[in-house]
């Protein structure tokens, strides 16, 4: 029996050394990505059709920057405050369900308990299993309440800096992403031919960054770097089609 424990104890402590020893390359930081994602995406296609949409009604480079800078001005203000509000309502979200479950510990805890028991089961874990484990938490009230807002809720603590975090990326992106097709504009003062190079450098922009979108994020990355590219050349198009059309009737 002395045996069987040692063999135990010197299985975890092999497998704990292996753990240490190997390293897992996993993209952790998701939600920066998600944010930069959202912020240079919109910023390269709304000013972009915008500029495209103003050069179809044959203004002037100036004006066109003029009012392209006025949108990443405002969108980046826009989208920042949407990021911020979105990442407060998470961390709102948790905070009620936390203590919603640190109540429901204290009242009812023999329940909490067969729900333990019940989300060990869905993994494989045997009722001879999962009891040490079960009475192991109900010792540990902390880590309980741990156990239920990550296995049974699904909800990871959010970083108390998460909402100014987000509002600063998706801003700070927005910014970048829409000085690209503005950027012809301000260095040729033709807008017919501006218009052509701001075509040109933001149909490159959306590749690179669809390319690299879908390397992040685990997709292909030349077929993202197609759809993102397509979908910014629809937005402009379709924005100088409409001032187009528009000013035919005047």
């Amino acid at each position: 029996m002395r045996s069987d424990q040692d063999n135990g104890y010197g299985d975890l402590e092999k497998q704990m050394l292996v753990l240490h020893e190997h390293e897992e390359k996993h993209f952790m930081s998701s939600e920066i990505v998600r944010d930069v994602i959202l912020g240079v995406s919109d910023g390269l296609t709304v000013p972009f059709a915008l500029a495209a949409g103003l050069s179809g009604a044959d203004v002037s480079s100036s004006i066109i920057l003029i009012a392209g800078i006025a949108e990443v001005a405002a969108g980046a203000i826009s989208m920042g405050l949407g990021g911020y509000l979105a990442a407060k309502s998470e961390e709102d979200h948790y905070k009620k369900e936390l203590k919603r479950e640190q109540d429901e510990i204290i009242a009812v805890p023999d329940i909490e308990a067969a729900e333990v028991a019940e989300i060990l089961s869905q993994y494989g874990v045997e009722a001879h299993e999962y009891g040490p484990v079960v009475n192991a938490l109900r010792r540990n009230p902390q880590a309980w309440l741990d156990f239920m807002m990550k296995f049974e809720l699904g909800l990871d603590k959010p970083d108390p800096m998460r909402a100014l975090q987000s509002a600063m990326t998706i801003a700070f992106s927005y910014v970048c992403g829409g000085l690209v097709p503005l950027l012809p504009y301000m260095l040729i003062p033709v807008a017919t031919k501006a218009v052509l190079a701001s075509v040109v450098v933001t149909i490159v922009a959306l590749l690179i960054f669809g390319f690299a979108k879908g390397h992040f994020t685990g997709t292909q990355p030349f077929k993202s770097a197609f759809q993102t590219a397509f979908i910014g050349a629809i937005a402009s198009t379709a924005a100088y089609s409409i001032a187009k059309l528009f000013q035919s009737f005047h």
